[in-house]
C-alpha cells in the first residue's frame, strides 16, 4: 500500500495544486458534455432555439443522475480519506467496494424510472412551451436516458479514483469521454443530420468510454486494495458514506427543484409577455436561461472542483488531528474561490454578447440576444457570493461537519432557490425569475459567513488545546 503521509507533510499549496487542478478539469469536462451538445445544437439551423430549449428541459434529468453519483462518489472519497488518516485501510477498501455496487444499481434503476415516466417528466420541466420543443425534448430525453447507468458509474468513480491518489487518471478518463463527445457531435448533427438523437448518442458514447476507463482503473488500484468481500453491502459503511456525501447530493438535487420551478415560471410568465407570448418566440426565454445556467455551471465546476479536490487533504489531516493545516487550506481556498467569482462577474457584465454568440445568436431574432444580455447581467450579478457559498458547503462536508454543510445547502437551494423563483415572478414577471438567483446568493452568503467565522474560532480553540 502506498504511503499517504505526504498529505500531512507536503506544503498546503503544493497539495492543493496537485489535487484541485485535476478535479477542476474533470468537473469542467463533465459539465462540457451538455454544454458542447447545446453549442452544436444552437448552431444547427434546423434545430436552433427549439433544440436549445429541449436541451434545457432535459438537463435537470442528468443533474439528478449526477446528484446520486456524487453522493456515492464524494461520500466514498471523504470516507476513504478519513479512514486512511486514521490508519483504517479495511474500512477504506470496503467503502470503495460498496460505492461500486451502489452506483451500478442506482444507474440501472434511474434509467428504468426515466423510461417509464418520460412524458410526465418532460412536462414537469416545462417541455410543453410549444409543440416543436416538446417533440425535440422527447427525442433527446430517450437517448440520454439510455446512457444514464454509464454516466452515473463514471461520475461516481471519479472522486473514488482521486481518493486512491490518482487525480490525474481521474482527469484523463473524463477528458477522454468529453473528447469523444466533441468529435462525434458535429459528425452526428451536421454530417448525418441526426438532430437531437445525434447530440445524445455522441454524449452517451463519451460516457461509455469514461466508465470503461474507470473499470480498468479499479482492477489496478494504487493505494486501496479491493477484494471480493468488499462488494458485499455493509449497512454501517453505506450509511456513513451516504451521510458524508449528502451535501453533494443535496446541492445537486435541490438545483433540480430550483430548475423545475424556474422552467415552469418561465413558461407561465413568458406566455404573459408581449413578445414571448407569440408562438415563434415562446421558446426563447427557456433557451436563454438554460444558456445562462450553463455558463454558471462552468464557473461552479471550477469552484466545486477546487473545493472537492481538497477533500482527501482535509479528510486526512482532520483524521490525523492536524487542524492548523486544515485552517490554512480553508483560507487559501476561500481566497481562490473569491478570485474565480470576481473574474466570472467581470465576464458576464462586460461580455454578455460574446457569450451568447457562442450559442447561435446569429441564427436567432433580436429578441433572443436582447433577453440573453439582460439575463446574464441580472441572474449572475452576485456570482462571487455563489462561489464562496459552494466552497464553504463542500469544505465543511470534508471536515465531517455534514449537518452544517447540509443545512446551508438546503437553505440556499430549497428555501431560497425554489422559494424566490416562485415568489418574485408574481411581482416582477420574467425579471422575477432572474432576480431569484442574486437574492438567494446574497442571503445564503450572510448565513455562510456566520458559519465560516464559527469554524475559524473552532480552529483557533483546537490550536490552543494542542499547545496546552
Amino acid at each position: 500500500m502506498e504511503n499517504t503521509n505526504y498529505l500531512a507533510e507536503e506544503k498546503i499549496g503544493v497539495l492543493m495544486k496537485k489535487y484541485a487542478v485535476p478535479c477542476i478539469i474533470s468537473l469542467l469536462v463533465a459539465a462540457l458534455y451538455n454544454i458542447v451538445d447545446q453549442i452544436f445544437i444552437a448552431n444547427a439551423s434546423y434545430l436552433g432555439s427549439y433544440g436549445n430549449a429541449a436541451n434545457t428541459v432535459v438537463f435537470p434529468l442528468t443533474v439528478i443522475a449526477l446528484a446520486i453519483a456524487v453522493m456515492i462518489g464524494d461520500g466514498c472519497c471523504a470516507l476513504v480519506s478519513l479512514s486512511l488518516g486514521r490508519d483504517e485501510p479495511e474500512t477504506a477498501s470496503k467503502g470503495v467496494g460498496n460505492a461500486v455496487v451502489l452506483s451500478v444499481i442506482g444507474g440501472i434503476l434511474l434509467c428504468l424510472i426515466y423510461l417509464a415516466a418520460q412524458e410526465p417528466i418532460i412536462r414537469m420541466f416545462g417541455g410543453t412551451v410549444n409543440e416543436e420543443t416538446f417533440r425535440q425534448s422527447k427525442e433527446y430525453f430517450f437517448y440520454i436516458t439510455l446512457g444514464i447507468p454509464f454516466y452515473m458509474f463514471g461520475q461516481a468513480m471519479n472522486p473514488v479514483i482521486r481518493s486512491d491518489g490518482s487525480p490525474k487518471f481521474a482527469m484523463v478518463s473524463t477528458l477522454a469521454g468529453a473528447a469523444a463527445n466533441i468529435v462525434l457531435d458535429p459528425v452526428f448533427i451536421f454530417v448525418f443530420k441526426w438532430g437531437m438523437m445525434g447530440a445524445a448518442v455522441a454524449t452517451v458514447a463519451g460516457q461509455v468510454l469514461t466508465a470503461g476507463l474507470a473499470i480498468g482503473y479499479l482492477c489496478n488500484t494504487k493505494t486501496i486494495k479491493i477484494s471480493k468481500k468488499d462488494f458485499t453491502i455493509s449497512t454501517k459503511i453505506t450509511k456513513r458514506m451516504m451521510m458524508l456525501g449528502l451535501c453533494s447530493f443535496l446541492s445537486q438535487i435541490s438545483l433540480v427543484a430550483a430548475m423545475a420551478a424556474i422552467n415552469n415560471m418561465i413558461r407561465k410568465y413568458g406566455a404573459m409577455d408581449e413578445i414571448f407570448s407569440q408562438e415563434q418566440f415562446a421558446q426563447i426565454p427557456m433557451a436563454v436561461v438554460g444558456i445562462v445556467m450553463k455558463f454558471f455551471q462552468i464557473v461552479i465546476s471550477i469552484v466545486v472542483g477546487m473545493a472537492a479536490g481538497c477533500i482527501p487533504i482535509v479528510g486526512f489531516n482532520m483524521g490525523a488531528g492536524l487542524t492548523d493545516r486544515v485552517k490554512k487550506l480553508f483560507t487559501m481556498l476561500l481566497v481562490c474561490e473569491g478570485a474565480v467569482g470576481t473574474i466570472a462577474f467581470l465576464i458576464v457584465e462586460l461580455m454578455p454578447k460574446q457569450l451568447i454568440a457562442i450559442f447561435g445568436a446569429a441564427n436567432e431574432s433580436v429578441y433572443y440576444t436582447q433577453f440573453a444580455v439582460h439575463s446574464f447581467r441580472i441572474y449572475l450579478c452576485l456570482i462571487i457570493f455563489a462561489c464562496i457559498n459552494k466552497a464553504a458547503f463542500i469544505f465543511l462536508q470534508a471536515m465531517g461537519k455534514a449537518a452544517a454543510s447540509t443545512l446551508l445547502s438546503m437553505i440556499r437551494e430549497i428555501v431560497f432557490g425554489v422559494g424566490f423563483a416562485l415568489l418574485l415572478p408574481v411581482f416582477f414577471g420574467l425579471d422575477g425569475v432572474l432576480y431569484s438567483m442574486p437574492v438567494s446568493d446574497l442571503l445564503t452568503f450572510i448565513a455562510s459567513a456566520a458559519v465560516i467565522i464559527l469554524t475559524y474560532r473552532q480552529f483557533n480553540e483546537a490550536k490552543i488545546t494542542e499547545a496546552a
